[in-house]
């Protein structure tokens, strides 16, 4: 983020770095907030994702979060907070009580931005039309290949 933001200026960062480190926030207010099974491909791989709970509920009778993969049902009261490589791990959680509430914040950095930096601020598209040679194109392809 750090290159990023001294690449452009311009941007502006959502919270102060020494409170958030991520590129990008969602604060999901939905009565309840319920997610289902899922991935998040966009994120960087194998970089972390935070998921904070919010809301008033009994975390004993739900607001579980279930880490599928690792075959994990993680009780998971407000103010808690858990981070996740949430594009690897396929996560939800489970509902609450009808009259309990619930909500969460999620902090995350897409991999597009990993991508655009790591290209020095040009995207695949741009960088692989502007005439690398085939030593330089081969250099990518193994960097992508390990990643």
């Amino acid at each position: 983020m750090e290159k990023l933001h001294n690449w452009n200026k311009t941007l502006r960062r959502n919270f102060l770095p020494t409170v958030l480190v991520f590129a990008a926030a969602t604060f999901n207010f939905g009565l309840p907030t319920i997610t289902y099974p899922h991935l998040n491909f966009a994120n960087l791989a194998w970089g972390w994702c935070a998921i904070t709970a919010l809301g008033n509920f009994d975390p004993d009778k739900g607001g579980h979060i279930i880490l599928w993969d690792l075959k994990l049902i993680i009780r998971f009261p407000p103010g808690c907070t858990i981070f996740i490589p949430s594009a690897l791990i396929r996560h939800s959680n489970t509902s609450i009580q009808p009259h309990e509430k619930h909500f969460s914040f999620t902090q995350y950095t897409a991999a597009g931005i990993f991508r655009f930096v790591d290209n020095r601020f040009h995207s695949d598209t741009s960088i692989n039309a502007s005439g690398l040679t085939a030593a330089e194109q081969q250099e990518r392809m193994e960097a992508c290949r390990t990643r």
